[in-house]
């Protein structure tokens, strides 16, 4: 239920509501400036240079509403309907996981691997939101970059991204994993498949239920769909060609000794932003 408009708030008042997120938030700050820049249209520099300016009623009213569905736990990416992901303003919706920031960091790999590469063909399988696909094809405007997913609304999702992005060099498919790869080669194929356990408690917790199970979990104890796609990437590899997969924290020497069964060499792995083995990647000879 939507709190009752409170008379003469101004942006500090507003600011000061940050306390009734400290129990479902650990950026309770954030949460509040994004909010009210939202309701206000002004970037969060605004919020510090004119703290005594006064919200009109219509602009209380929002931001209350705003403000309550949040203390429910909604994430803050779904309440504004986007996020941004290596500098790239996205659209999301409750149809797509929505980009963390530590996806960044595969995103970083990706580009190192192809820095010597000139116009490489690049596949993103999961593609969600279109983030790490976007974010290469932003970088690299030689790079031709397939990005699929298996549910249309969600390659309509990554699609409106890429065009409202205008991104030419990513094109944007449905697919089952590999199932539209037919005749296609990659010089690096990236994933951030889903790979929770079904049975892990934190399912429950936080942005994450409000989120599709199906862009989350994954059988085998979260490393099915990891399996899958080092099992059949390699047939759509050029020689030479890497695999780079994020997985999830214990899951590191898993895909490694994966990827070295299924015939990858030069195979290793890196930390997150918080310490934590997030990424892994072979080369396929």
């Amino acid at each position: 239920m939507t709190a009752s408009p409170v008379a003469n708030l101004t942006i500090a008042d507003a600011m000061a509501m940050r306390e009734r997120l400290r129990k479902v938030s650990d950026t309770p700050d954030l949460d509040v400036a994004l909010l009210l820049c939202e309701c206000l249209a002004k970037p969060r520099s605004y919020l510090y240079s004119w703290p005594e300016r006064e919200l009109d009623l219509a602009q209380i009213q929002r931001y209350l509403s705003l403000l309550a569905r949040r203390i429910d736990g909604e994430p803050i990416a779904h309440i504004l309907a986007r996020r941004d992901f290596w500098s790239l303003p996205l659209a999301v919706s409750p149809a797509t996981l929505i980009p963390r920031p530590d996806t960044e960091c595969l995103v970083e790999r990706a580009l190192e691997m192809l820095a010597e590469q000139d116009s490489p063909a690049i596949l993103d399988l999961g593609t969600g939101t279109g983030a790490i696909a976007l974010a290469i094809g932003s970088e690299r405007a030689d790079a031709q970059v397939v990005a699929s997913d298996f549910f249309p609304e969600v390659v309509a999702l990554a699609e409106q991204n890429r065009i409202a992005l205008a991104v030419s060099n990513v094109r944007v498919i449905c697919s089952n994993w590999f199932s539209s790869m037919k005749g296609l080669r990659f010089k690096l194929i990236v994933s951030n498949p889903p790979y929770i356990d079904p049975q892990d408690p934190h399912l429950d917790e936080g942005d994450v239920r409000f989120e599709p199970r199906s862009a989350l979990v994954a059988g085998n104890k979260g490393m099915a769909d990891l399996f899958s796609i080092i099992g059949e990437a390699p047939n759509f590899l050029l020689p030479g060609g890497e695999l780079l997969l994020e997985h999830g924290f214990d899951q590191g020497a898993l895909v490694r000794q994966a990827l070295r069964d299924r015939g990858f060499v030069s195979v290793a792995s890196r930390n997150d932003y918080g310490g934590n083995e997030r990424i892994s990647w072979g080369t396929w000879t």
